[in-house]
């Protein structure tokens, strides 16, 4: 009796986790615009940011939206907007953190529990999402440097760090496309150990003669390469470019295609 419910119950989750990541792929298709809830979170329950946070609209994270489709326009996608956002009600309970031992099983657990935060905290939106980030605002006076955002593709999730002030308003915004991007199936394209762009795939313009410095970041490549040793973090979205390779990570541009 236990034995077959046990199967009956893994044979359940099995089905989930092939529907969801059939789910996934099938969004990529881009025959509809993809809905993104976002939803705010104070971290340190600091009235600083809490004050902040009560002045958020959804215009603050309308840019993003220009931003994908402005760069979706030479892959010739059909959709005007292929991004929306929506603002969400605050979350008072924070994301589960991905783990420091970073083993395949103590990811594999962490995404499970980040999945079931998610299905327990999604405050009702206009649209239903398909892509949920959870905004954790930190109060830069007391945190004056943010640990590493994450976002999972299964799922289409994401914890942002950012700052609860309005003067980074703007570099907020990049590290959310950024992560927004990760949970489309893009990848990194920097250097782990010292956050330089990776080239050529981390580079806007990886042709350019001479190749220092560029003039803008590639979104995914975190930074604006200055120099062999150098770069700088880009001061907003409009900095920032989306590359052929991380084009085709997210399917706006197939191998072999022409844009």
């Amino acid at each position: 009796m236990w034995r077959k419910l046990r199967i009956a119950i893994l044979l359940l989750i099995l089905a989930t986790v092939v529907q969801q990541i059939w789910l996934d792929k099938a969004a990529l298709v881009w025959k509809h615009d993809l809905y993104v809830a976002l939803y705010p979170v104070n971290v340190d329950g600091s009235q600083k940011v809490g004050e902040y946070l009560r002045t958020l609209t959804r215009e603050d994270f309308e840019p993003v939206a220009e931003y994908f489709a402005t760069e979706a326009e030479p892959y010739h996608l059909g959709l005007r907007r292929p991004i929306e956002v929506q603002l969400g009600a605050q979350v008072d309970a924070i994301p589960p953190a991905p783990p420091k031992n970073a083993s395949m099983l103590s990811n594999i657990l962490w995404s499970l529990k980040f999945r079931f935060f998610a299905w327990q905290h999604s405050p009702k939106v206009n649209v239903k999402p398909d892509i949920r980030l959870y905004l954790l605002y930190y109060d830069p006076e007391t945190n004056p440097t943010l640990s590493h955002s994450t976002a999972l593709n299964k799922g289409r999730i994401g914890r942002v760090n950012l700052f609860g002030d309005r003067s980074y308003a703007k570099q907020n915004l990049v590290i959310l496309a950024h992560e927004l991007l990760h949970t489309l199936n893009a990848t990194d394209k920097y250097d782990l150990s010292t956050t330089l762009p990776a080239y050529p795939e981390g580079f806007a313009e990886p042709g350019n003669v001479p190749l220092y410095p560029q003039r803008f970041a590639e979104l995914m490549g975190g930074r604006v390469p200055m120099s062999e040793t150098r770069a700088e973090i880009p001061k907003s979205l409009k900095q920032t470019v989306i590359g052929e390779k991380t084009a085709q990570e997210i399917g706006w541009l197939k191998l072999g295609g022409d844009h």
